[in-house]
């Protein structure tokens, strides 16, 4: 399996290094639906990406949670913006009932649907081009037959939002934990970004000469980056447990781990980088807002912290 995924992974490195350079990614979230549909087809037929976690007698690929997560990883290392987060949500809701609706999967696990759960109405991932929308209260499931859709004006250019409002639900039944699947699966597409963020800035420093050296000869700055690459691959370690072992616990270490080991990558990246960190023309700024952004979707970090204390005091 670990052959499997390692060849999942490269496969999706490959698409992203051809088609998703940064001018790539900017136009495709300039796009109207927020993303480049060429590759996201192309990460559908040659990938499979949004089957993986679909049962194959259901039209999927039979994977797991783990080949999800790798996928989200690599993708989030360049920032591209993709439905599959929310997709994989929506299938997983889907294939938790009794009796699985084939032909709404079918077409989840084909791309030519576009899935996402809805976790806060006044946010959802996906919101203003899904056609599939379950929402959850924590408790019970429905699906939401019709709904009104407000695109929102989000920071983070990469990644589409929208306030979405229910006009017609139907139940499906008991919520498996997908707010705990969710937690993980950005977390990964997190450490993904900070992986990256943080290699940026390494080779920023070897190409920037200041009083005649590279900066990045210079010991305060070596060991800046040394304590940010600890910090992200502490950050992946809880990750990586979270996803071969998920449990509302785990999903909240990964969760608060990968959001701050994130958040102090990018704010660290600005510094190194300087001025030019934060315009328009540098990615350094897309990577900060996406740090900033992420880890307040689904749940600020506080929150987790505050589901952790109780588990201990």
């Amino acid at each position: 399996m670990s052959e499997e995924r390692d060849l999942l992974r490269d496969t999706v490195a490959a698409l992203v290094e051809k088609h998703a350079s940064p001018e790539a990614v900017r136009a495709a979230a300039a796009s109207e639906r927020g993303y480049d549909e060429k590759l996201w087809a192309m990460l559908c037929e040659q990938v499979g990406a949004a089957a993986l976690v679909v049962p194959e007698d259901l039209g999927g690929a039979g994977g797991e949670l783990g080949d999800a997560a790798a996928v989200l990883e690599e993708l989030g290392k360049a920032l591209v913006p993709t439905p599959l987060l929310g997709t994989t949500l929506a299938e997983l809701a889907l294939l938790s009932v009794d009796q699985p609706d084939a032909e709404l999967l079918g077409g989840l696990a084909e791309g030519t649907s576009i899935g996402t759960v809805v976790f806060d109405a006044g946010n959802v991932l996906n919101g203003n081009i899904a056609d599939v929308v379950i929402g959850t209260d924590g408790e019970t499931l429905s699906r939401w037959n019709s709904f009104d859709v407000k695109p929102l004006a989000a920071m983070d250019i990469t990644r589409p939002l929208a306030a979405v409002e229910a006009t017609e639900t139907e139940p499906l039944g008991a919520d498996p934990g997908l707010a705990d699947v969710a937690a993980i699966l950005l977390a990964a597409e997190q450490i993904g970004a900070a992986s990256k963020c943080l290699d940026l800035t390494v080779q920023y420093t070897k190409d920037r000469v200041q009083f005649g050296r590279p900066i990045g000869s210079f010991q305060a700055l070596k060991h800046r980056m040394a304590d940010l690459y600890v910090a992200v691959q502490s950050a992946k370690s809880v990750v990586d447990e979270a996803v071969a072992d998920p449990s509302p616990t785990s999903a909240a270490l990964a969760r608060l781990a990968a959001s701050e080991a994130f958040s102090k990558i990018a704010a660290e990246a600005v510094q190194m980088h300087g001025g030019i960190a934060i315009t328009w023309e540098s990615d350094i700024q897309l990577y900060f807002k996406r740090a900033h952004g992420s880890a307040q979707l689904l749940g600020a970090p506080r929150e987790q912290l505050r589901r952790l204390e109780s588990e201990v005091f």
